[in-house]
């Protein structure tokens, strides 16, 4: 577990990818914990859940807001998180926030490594990859143009503005050829988003009212086949 400075009172979970992540905003601290496990979120992320919150000496209730990992990322693994935000959000009567697995990434580059341009990319499969251009705004990523899913082909004959990116996700490994379509640092060590990176844009979402009612909240797939079910007797 870690931990650093910052306020309010806002759990955030992600289990978008392999990573299976937790953290905790109170009295200005963030605590954190971060495990690689893929197939197993459904057993882990709640008891991170209670660890983080008894460690804090809170309950749900007491909450100001649910943050959660809306995607893109795994299918299972976006529905899983999801469908726990749901659970505790419903319970907890707690507004929520969504967080792009893409921007968590790009924020733990300019948290870290004080990146101003960022690339992220998730390995998508069949073929495809998650991708987003980041730029560092006052110390929080922003996103340049719009998040896609494409073909690494694809991505390779884009123009590129004639900036220094830094690279994070896993799409560098599993497409060693995105590498040489600009100038590129790739970070090994940020494979996966965590949501400890996911605290200054939680924070920033919550001081401008980006939280929402549980029944607004939908995960992000981008891509076009893939349908969420409401919440049972929703509209």
């Amino acid at each position: 577990m870690s931990e650093k400075t910052m306020s309010e009172k806002i759990l955030i979970i992600d289990t978008s990818t392999e990573a299976c992540s937790v953290a905790l905003l109170h009295n200005d601290n963030v605590i954190s914990s971060f495990d690689v496990t893929p197939r197993s979120h459904t057993k882990m992320v709640l008891p991170m859940v209670d660890t983080l919150l008894k460690q804090a000496q809170l309950k749900v209730n007491d909450l100001d807001a649910i943050a959660w990992g809306r995607g893109p990322g795994s299918f299972t693994g976006v529905r899983i998180g999801t469908g726990i935000m749901q659970g505790l959000a419903l319970g907890a009567e707690k507004p929520v926030i969504a967080l792009s697995t893409l921007a968590t990434m790009a924020q733990e580059a300019i948290d870290k490594h004080q990146a101003e341009y960022v690339m992220a990319g998730i390995d998508a499969r069949m073929g495809e990859v998650y991708w987003g251009i980041y730029r560092n705004e006052n110390g929080l990523a922003t996103l340049v143009g719009e998040e896609q899913v494409l073909n690494p082909e694809v991505l390779t004959q884009l123009t590129y503005p004639e900036h220094s990116f830094v690279a994070v996700g896993t799409a560098w490994q599993a497409y060693p050829e995105l590498v040489k379509m600009a100038k590129i640092t790739v970070l090994e060590s940020v494979l996966y988003p965590n949501a400890e990176a996911m605290a200054p844009l939680a924070k920033q979402a919550w001081k401008s009212h980006q939280a929402v009612d549980v029944e607004e909240a939908a995960p992000v797939y981008l891509r076009d086949t893939v349908t969420w079910k409401k919440l049972p007797g929703r509209e």
